[in-house]
This record gives structure tokens, C-alpha cells and sequence, in this order.
């Protein structure tokens, strides 16, 4: 491909219908193949069983797929290098659009912390995992506002320059024991109620968490989809105390870890 030619001319893929179509078609083959049942195919991307019987046919003539018997496909070595290059070309493409076509006119929101109008910069700051605007441009991390708002209101930011300059949070995690092995009476309510007032969350995974925060006095902040909440609520600044019952523990953790979030996990257990 042409260094110099216009992205959006160069993807026959997304230009021509047929040739999404025999795109999608060879995937799907390739997914599943030997054993190829052309109905599913015709489901999974929307055509009927003729159309994929007739692309099926175009496939083997021009040598991109081998047919092994009724119903038994194979993608060749030139359809797999048709399907590269068409993927190249794509990911170039979607590339060029994050990056030079929506990545100018990206807006994102923020609370504003002063008043604020269209066209001013403003300076960004994170605070209880919230990102925040406030007239002028003193900070670390400058944006300009493409609408107006008053103090506490949400305001449209665009242009970013700079790093928004805050900490990740970090994360304590007590292992609460299945029921049958004890359940929330193994873990001391009085030391998670303590736990509690330094953290800025209270999350809970499954329901012997739950039980254990009630033990404590304590009304979780997060309930449902917890993983994904919790790793969220670090990476925005926030201290979490997450109450997990064992068989839900690795989900969380590993989710941390994928964002390289610091955890701890501790010992409450009832004496």
C-alpha cells in the first residue's frame, strides 16, 4: 500500500459489499472448519444459505478454500494471505480513524469546579475518581471547554495536552470463606468496620461478602459487576475495601492485575 495513498481508498473490504461479505464468509470458515455447516454461517453474518453456497463456490474456483467432501471446507494458504492483508488494511484503517480522524474531535466530560465557558482552557484534575475542570490553564494537564457550566455541572472538554497528575488507588481484599466453611462468622466485623473508615469504597462479591459487611455495619458501595467496578474505581484514585467471598477472588484479582493496580489481601478472621 502506497504510503501517500488516502486510507479510506484503499479498503475494497469496507468500499465493496462483496467483498465484506467473502471477508466475513472466510472467517467463518476458518473458525470452524473442517466441518462447515453453511446455515450457521448464513446466521452468524446475516445472508442466506444460498449466498453463502454460492460464495462457498466462487471460494474453491479461485482457490482461496479446498473442499474436502459434503460439507467439509478448508481456508488455503492464499485465501489465509487474502484474509491478512484485508485485516492490515482494516486495522490501518481503524487506526486512521482513532487516531487522526476521532481523535480531533474527541470530547470527553468533566465536573467543573468553577464556572466555565465555551472556548476557555481549563486545567484537569482528578478528585474522588471524578475527572474535574476548573477555569485557567495552572495545571499539569489543559483542556478547552466546548461548552458552558457552573460550578458542579458537567462540562464538554477537547484538545487534551499534558498528564493528569494523581495516584492510583489501591485495593484491600478480605477473603471471606465459602458457607460451608464458616462463611461470614470467620471474619471479625469489628476489624473490617475499622478497615472501612480508611478506605474510600466498600465493595462486596458474592453473598457471604455481603453478609460479612452487614456483620459490620457496613452498606457496600459496590455490589454487582464488582471486578470491573473495583479496577475502575483504582485506576480513578479511590482506596477500595473489597470484601470477597474465595470463590470470586481470582476474578478480582486478576482484573487488578491487568491494570497493574496494588492490592493487598488480609487476614480478618474472627478470633
Amino acid at each position: 500500500m502506497a504510503n501517500d495513498a488516502d486510507p479510506g481508498e484503499e479498503f475494497g473490504v469496507l468500499r465493496s459489499q462483496r467483498a465484506a461479505t467473502r471477508y466475513q464468509i472466510l472467517v467463518e470458515i476458518a473458525e470452524r472448519q473442517p466441518a462447515v455447516n453453511q446455515q450457521e454461517v448464513a446466521d452468524a453474518i446475516g445472508v442466506t444459505a444460498q449466498a453463502v453456497s454460492d460464495y462457498l463456490q466462487d471460494l474453491v474456483a479461485d482457490g482461496s478454500v479446498t473442499k474436502h467432501g459434503r460439507g467439509r471446507y478448508e481456508v488455503t494458504k492464499e485465501g489465509v494471505d487474502w484474509l491478512i492483508t484485508r485485516t492490515d488494511e482494516l486495522r490501518a484503517f481503524v487506526g486512521h480513524v482513532s487516531e487522526e480522524v476521532i481523535g480531533q474531535v474527541e470530547v470527553e466530560t468533566a465536573v467543573a469546579t468553577t464556572a466555565v465557558a465555551e472556548g476557555e482552557t481549563v486545567t484537569l484534575t482528578m478528585g474522588d475518581g471524578t475527572l474535574r475542570a476548573r477555569a485557567g490553564d495552572t495545571g499539569s494537564a489543559t483542556a478547552v471547554a466546548v461548552t458552558d457550566a457552573d460550578p458542579g455541572g458537567d462540562v464538554g472538554i477537547t484538545n487534551f495536552d499534558g498528564v493528569v497528575d494523581y495516584d492510583l488507588g489501591t485495593v484491600t481484599v478480605v477473603s471471606v470463606p465459602k458457607v460451608q466453611d464458616g462463611g461470614s462468622s470467620a471474619v471479625d466485623p469489628a476489624e473490617v468496620a475499622a478497615m472501612a473508615g480508611s478506605h474510600d469504597l466498600v465493595a462486596v462479591a458474592g453473598t457471604e461478602a455481603l453478609a460479612a459487611a452487614d456483620a459490620a455495619g457496613l452498606d457496600p458501595d459496590i455490589r454487582f459487576g464488582s471486578a470491573v467496578a473495583v479496577q475502575e474505581a483504582a485506576t480513578r484514585g479511590l482506596d477500595v475495601l473489597l470484601l470477597a467471598a474465595t470463590d470470586a477472588l481470582s476474578a478480582h484479582t486478576d482484573k487488578l492485575r491487568d491494570r497493574n493496580v496494588s492490592y493487598e489481601v488480609v487476614d480478618a478472621a474472627e478470633e
